[in-house]
């Protein structure tokens, strides 16, 4: 269930420009792109989505927060709304949009929210502290529903979500447009009308959505409604999560790989020990990222394939594994896992090769996440560790893997395009 909300946005007199006060999503932000964006200006939203890694950093963004909105840098809206948000990209002339919602929370059955990723709970909880400390969603998390014969549900009728945002869009100009760095432009747009709310409300409603993005944050919300109700509150705002959402059939999403960095493991010894169940194959001295990265789509197309990298930063070193061998694959997977989940690189990765192979259990210190392949490969190279550059999994994998109950495991996909944090936010305050 849909629910528009009062949402909190930047006031454009008060900033220096609304893209600098905006952000990627808090979990793709490495520390040269975190001092970038504090830099350009005081009120990044940065600021609040990552506050440090102090013991009251969370008190410290629920304080700065109240001070943006006395001063008026943030504002809210005076009426719910849902919002329109478009983005669009410059080379690459790729287009999504979707809707800016509150989402009611619940189990899969009776919220139609499906995870599909596993989360680590240090993470769970730094995202909870924060939002209880500010009692806010600063950053929505990212669902993609099939919006594929719309309208021809039993009580159905009228316009599709999609058609009237596409409408919209069309003929109206937008409250926020704005170019990134990036060369991406983000436009957003105020939905107050009654009869638009209503008719984006009936046509999502009962629809079953997937988390692209935001599985931390998505856990987060659930355990902060679980506190409230634990603690006597009953029905609150707490009840609800802000969220966007995407038909992926009139948007389909992109989806990209998310790569490991292993700062224990030097890489000629994790490319040695790898022989014991993959075909290594040492690519030769020279080879540069890209020319590394199109024999590992390569040898993808045949199976489950790795790239290791490491050495140094002048001249790193890559070795392609491939061809893992199916009785050692089958033995490393945990009892009960379906074929599907069993054949995902990911699972591949995490339970043969870093878990069986390395000896290295997977944890939030042991094997860092790295979702662009050439800053893995500078991580790497830079602390004498091994990088493991993988290949996107697919989206029917994904989607099917979910529909049956099961969690990927942790940061195997990722999904895009994100959305862009600090256009518009939203606390729990009045209609909020």
């Amino acid at each position: 269930m849909l629910a528009p909300f009062r949402g909190i946005r930047y006031a454009r007199d008060r900033v220096s420009g609304i893209a600098n006060v905006t952000s990627p999503p808090y979990d793709v932000i490495s520390g040269g792109i975190l001092e970038h964006l504090r830099a350009a200006d005081p009120h990044n939203v940065v600021r609040l989505i990552l506050p440090g890694e102090e013991a009251d950093a969370s008190r410290a963004a629920a304080s700065l927060m109240r001070e943006w909105l006395s001063a008026g840098v943030l504002i809210r809206d005076r009426m719910p709304a849902l919002y329109l948000y478009e983005q669009a990209g410059g080379a690459s002339s790729w287009l999504q949009r979707g809707i800016i919602s509150l989402v009611r929370l619940g189990s899969p059955d009776t919220a139609g929210i499906l995870p599909h990723e596993g989360v680590m709970p240090g993470l769970v909880a730094g995202r909870r502290a924060l939002m209880a400390a500010t009692q806010a969603n600063l950053e929505p998390i990212f669902l993609i529903y099939d919006g594929e014969n719309a309208g021809t549900r039993a009580g159905t009728a009228g316009p599709t979500a999609t058609e009237i945002i596409d409408h919209v869009a069309a003929e109206h100009r937008p409250t926020v447009s704005i170019t990134t760095e990036d060369a991406v432009t983000h436009r957003l747009w105020r939905l107050g009308h009654p009869d638009e709310q209503d008719a984006i409300i009936a046509d999502l409603a009962g629809r079953r959505a997937l988390i692209a993005d935001g599985h931390h944050r998505y856990a987060a919300y659930l355990d902060l409604q679980a506190e409230m109700r634990a603690s006597g509150h009953g029905a609150g705002p707490w009840d609800y999560g802000l969220a966007f959402l995407v038909d992926s059939g009139a948007y389909p999403p992109l989806l990209g790989a998310i790569h490991r960095v292993l700062p224990g493991l030097a890489p000629e010894r994790a490319a040695e020990l790898a022989k014991a169940a993959f075909t290594v194959q040492d690519l030769p001295a020279g080879y540069t990222l890209p020319g590394a990265l199109r024999c590992l789509g390569e040898a993808g197309r045949d199976g489950t394939a790795f790239l290791l990298a490491g050495g140094s930063a002048e001249a790193p070193a890559y070795w392609l594994l491939s061809q893992p061998d199916p009785v050692q694959v089958a033995a490393s997977m945990p009892a009960g896992a379906s074929p599907p989940w069993r054949g995902l690189d990911a699972s591949v990765m995490q339970q043969l090769l870093i878990g069986r192979l390395w000896g290295i259990a997977d944890s939030e210190r042991d094997v860092l996440i790295n979702h662009d392949a050439a800053d893995a490969v500078r991580a790497a190279t830079s602390a004498g560790a091994t990088a493991v550059i993988c290949n996107p999994p697919s989206f029917e994998r994904v989607i099917q893997i979910a529909a049956q109950g099961e969690r990927v495991p942790r940061k195997s996909t990722s999904f895009g395009p994100k959305p862009r944090t600090g256009l518009v936010l939203r606390t729990f305050g009045p209609a909020g």
